[in-house]
């Protein structure tokens, strides 16, 4: 794989000035980990949006179909979904205009990184939004 991250310290700058975070596949069960990831990010003071066609809502906001469904501008797309799907992720993430796909820890996907990177998108693979967060909030 030729995935390249940004730097700790430019991962830590793109939260410092995100505001709005799409969350791809949350889940409204408090002990899957895209549930608990958005729960420390929104008590962070980030805005969490619920992207996830099965469920009403969660974390007390009401859930979206899909990232086209999202009125205003999107600072992160942060993804809770298998690997082979992160390319139909970021195809619609294109159609948003959102700054930022962040893929979460353990997901990565080749052809979706260059399809991005082609493109001029920052792109995050492989890494814990939560665990950048609470390295680089203190720097």
């Amino acid at each position: 794989m030729t995935i390249e991250n940004p730097s700790l310290e430019e991962m830590g700058a793109i939260l410092k000035n995100a505001k709005r975070i799409a969350v791809v596949g949350l889940s409204n069960n408090p002990d899957r980990t895209s549930y608990q990831v958005s729960n420390v990010m929104q008590k962070a003071g980030y805005e969490i949006i619920p992207v996830n066609p099965t469920i009403d809502e969660v974390l007390g906001v009401k859930a979206v179909k899909s990232l086209k469904d999202i009125e205003g501008h999107v600072d992160i797309v942060n993804v809770f979904r298998r690997s082979e799907q992160l390319f139909d992720v970021a195809k619609e993430f294109v159609e948003i205009d959102a700054d930022v796909f962040w893929a979460q820890q353990g997901l990565e996907n080749e052809e979706a990184y260059q399809f991005l990177k082609e493109k001029g998108y920052t792109v995050i693979m492989d890494r814990c939004i939560k665990v950048i967060h609470a390295l680089t909030r203190s720097r």
